[in-house]
């Protein structure tokens, strides 16, 4: 299996990325900026800016270039994107171990941690990742561990049992609410237990298609 890390610059630390080279780890990590990184990425930045000047919309120019701070033990592929629009200049720097283009790699590989973050939000907003109150390490790796399993259960509910539905693409609060927090009767006896649920139940035919989709697995 291919692991790829991917993190914002609070995560551009000497022991990791040496952990990660060790390991066949690639990573794809933000740099923050300085001088000396300024410096190096000088003729891409005048570049935008006099593209800029030329067609007052913004202007990206991308490039690439060895770079060692004080603190590695080596040199490493920096990604440069230089944009100028009205605000004026606006860089941003990636550390990686990929060799894909620089305009590739950081549209497509970098950028790709925003949609990342989305999911983390959502596990934490609706599946309650975030109760992790307990003054005990374990009770609160337990409650994540069951948080992450159930998103995994969603991600499933969705992509198989809600296909092609107004819910295929809502989040796992939205589905709680609408399709799965629902007030049923309860009636067990000694070869099965039925679930007898609202006839005004307004989502009765997609929860009857995912449940047939899901046991037809």
């Amino acid at each position: 299996m291919r692991i790829l890390f991917r993190g914002d610059s609070g995560f551009c630390r000497p022991l990791l990325m040496g952990w990660c080279e060790r390991n066949g780890v690639d990573y794809v990590i933000g740099l923050a900026k300085n001088l000396r990184l300024h410096t190096l990425s000088a003729s891409w930045c005048g570049a935008a800016e006099t593209a800029f000047e030329k067609m007052p919309l913004p202007q990206r120019h991308f490039g690439e270039f060895a770079y060692q701070a004080g603190s590695w033990p080596r040199l490493r592929r920096v990604i440069v994107k230089a944009e100028h629009n009205e605000l004026g200049a606006n860089q941003r720097f990636v550390v990686t171990t990929l060799g894909n283009t620089p305009q590739e790699l950081y549209e497509r590989g970098y950028c790709a941690r925003g949609e990342m973050e989305n999911r983390i939000k959502e596990c934490q907003l609706g599946l309650f990742a975030d109760r992790t109150s307990c003054h005990l390490w374990w009770p609160n790796q337990f409650r994540l561990l069951l948080a992450s399993l159930a998103y995994v259960l969603m991600e499933r509910l969705r992509a198989i049992g809600l296909a092609g539905t107004e819910l295929a693409r809502a989040q796992a609060g939205t589905i709680r609410a609408r399709l799965l927090k629902l007030g049923t009767v309860i009636v067990r006896n000694t070869r099965c237990v039925r679930f007898f649920f609202a006839s005004a139940f307004p989502h009765q035919d997609i929860f009857r298609l995912a449940a047939k989709r899901i046991m037809s697995r």
